[in-house]
């Protein structure tokens, strides 16, 4: 049998941003508590180590997706992927965290022993087959939402026909020579938009084929006010209050689409004729069928793709695919789209909590039967929490909110004696209506994976609200003692917490 090569308080599996986040505030509110961090990759940093391709950026302002702790510093809001993990490199040497990581360890499985109050988790590290074995008494789930072995790409008829390089964002070759080329981007989001007029001003012309528009909204990549507030305010001030800003600006504009969003829809859409003129095809291109947030918004700094549609380097065409054919695309109206690559920006493949196997003591764990507990927990899962961030904000204000919230549990936890922490349906809870772990975001991408997911409820605390300051009165404003988290200590037979919930769970 393979013996555990070592044993933490609390593990953390991804050393992306939630990650970091994860690490922080455990070693400023645990300091007693042991943890390390599995890293599958190479290099720290998730999404921003992973990709690679010409553009990459944030669609986030790096006030908010930055951290809380850590201020932005540099001109520019709406920043590149180098300059993010340049940030990230900078958080972990800054506040010691880089010597915690263990890099190049994929984690395949975890398993819960309640007799032992114990995670197992196998992993293996780069080029072995040999399988490690690492235990802890609290899991942190910090991997992200998507799979990281591949992306997205739906069944195209006739794909090996192609005479030319196919490549999907996600395995990106930074040896794609697409100078003075013909190049055809498949896809309507933030990549699609990304990647066309970061290669237009050196390809011969590129064209992004859409099945369907999004929205889009063009915005300056510098903060002015935050540049402002820098030169005038302490750093730290500077970026709170920015900070505070963007997340007030997100909130209202969110809300402003869910109350009224024929008004948003038409400002966005006069922006995009400010832009391109009143003789493009606004209706076809850039006009969706769903009201605007019902998918995530798309983000053009300085209006770079509008530029490049206006000088002629790039075009949009709004139409499906019937084939690929040796030298090109043939689309369902009989044009033939002449490409010598083809980038199939076609979405994430989701997975669920990194792509392992969970089993609680020894019955494998299926998380689409589960409730949510806050966006956070599961029900009837013991010690385990995660991060997911928000699909209409900065994924690091989840983050922070859920590295806070966890530290927190674990104090209490330590505070009464307990080594167990377990979400359970109350007796009222029961008769809850089965709703959708997302609702109102009908992206391709997750409606793939939402039969998949958690369930939530109608009720406190059994929702994944996607709302940020209703969030900070569920997360972080509430007792971890709340009746619903069951605290126990099978070494003494302790339990804490709800009398009846205490008794279900001796049951």
């Amino acid at each position: 049998m393979t013996e555990i090569k070592e044993h933490f308080d609390v593990l953390i599996v991804g050393a992306g941003i939630s990650g970091i986040s994860a690490a922080y505030y455990l070693q400023k509110m645990c300091p007693s508590k042991s943890w390390g961090i599995l890293e599958g990759r190479e290099n720290l940093g998730g999404t921003w180590d992973l990709f690679r391709y010409p553009g990459i950026r944030s669609d986030s302002d790096m006030h908010t997706l930055g951290f809380s702790f850590k201020p932005w510093k540099q001109a520019k809001s709406i920043a590149d992927g180098p300059s993010i993990l340049e940030y990230l490199e900078e958080t972990v040497d800054e506040y010691e965290i880089r010597e915690k990581i263990k890099f190049g360890f994929t984690v395949s499985s975890a398993s819960w022993c309640s007799e032992d109050s114990k995670w197992t988790l196998e992993a293996r590290s780069s080029g072995s087959q040999e399988p490690v074995l690492f235990s802890c008494n609290f899991l942190y789930m910090c991997s992200g939402y998507y799979s990281y072995k591949e992306g997205y790409t739906p069944e195209f008829s006739g794909l090996e026909d192609f005479a030319g390089q196919i490549v999907h964002p996600q395995q990106w070759s930074e040896d794609l020579d697409y100078v003075d080329k013909k190049v055809v981007v498949i896809g309507s989001g933030a990549t699609a938009m990304t990647l066309v007029p970061a290669m237009a001003s050196d390809a011969k012309h590129v064209t992004m084929l859409q099945r369907s528009p999004t929205y889009v909204v063009s915005r300056p990549d510098q903060d002015r006010i935050a540049n402002f507030l820098r030169k005038i305010l302490p750093g730290k001030l500077a970026y709170w209050l920015t900070r505070q800003k963007n997340i007030f600006r997100q909130g209202l504009v969110y809300k402003k689409t869910r109350t009224n969003p024929d008004e948003v829809k038409k400002l966005l859409l006069q922006g995009v004729r400010e832009e391109l003129g009143s003789d493009y095809d606004i209706e076809k291109h850039f006009t969706p069928s769903y009201n605007p947030w019902d998918q995530r918004l798309c983000l053009l700094p300085n209006g770079d793709l509008f530029s490049s549609i206006r000088t002629g380097k790039a075009s949009v065409i709004t139409e499906h695919i019937d084939s690929f054919i040796e030298g090109g695309v043939r689309l369902t109206s009989g044009e033939v789209l002449e490409a010598d690559i083809i980038v199939t920006a076609t979405g994430l493949r989701l997975v669920t909590l990194g792509e392992m196997d969970f089993f609680v003591d020894d019955s494998p764990l299926d998380f689409s039967t589960t409730w949510t507990y806050k966006g956070i927990g599961y029900s009837d899962v013991p010690n385990l929490a995660s991060c997911f961030g928000y699909v209409n904000a900065s994924w690091t204000l989840k983050a922070d909110l859920t590295s806070e919230y966890v530290c927190r549990l674990l104090n209490h936890m330590e505070k009464v004696g307990m080594t167990q922490c377990t979400p359970r349906l109350r007796e009222e809870d029961t008769d809850m209506p089965k709703r959708q772990w997302i609702e109102d975001f009908p992206a391709g991408y997750m409606k793939r994976m939402m039969p998949l997911l958690p369930r939530q409820g109608d009720r406190e605390p059994w929702l994944h609200t996607q709302d940020f300051h209703r969030d900070i009165k569920l997360i972080s404003k509430a007792s971890v003692d709340d009746g619903v988290m069951i605290f126990a200590n099978p070494e003494s037979d302790s339990f804490s917490g709800d009398e009846n919930q205490t008794e279900a769970f001796i049951s």
